[in-house]
């Protein structure tokens, strides 16, 4: 069973605008929850990637 984990920057306390990752054996994964049954695979660069690049927006 995956264990997901929720965004500290999430909104609300029911979970419905969150969004959540989980580390398997041999993937990432990272989800919506609005759309739980889709999920993106991610490596630990392309995730580290996508953090930066966020981070990179905010400041903008």
């Amino acid at each position: 069973m995956v264990q997901w984990q929720k965004s500290g920057f999430s909104n609300g306390n029911d979970g419905a605008n969150c969004i959540e990752l989980a580390c398997t054996r041999t993937e990432l994964l990272l989800r919506e929850s609005e759309a739980p049954t889709r999920t993106l695979p991610l490596t630990p660069t392309t995730l580290a990637a996508l953090l930066h690049r966020i981070r990179e927006q905010r400041t903008l």
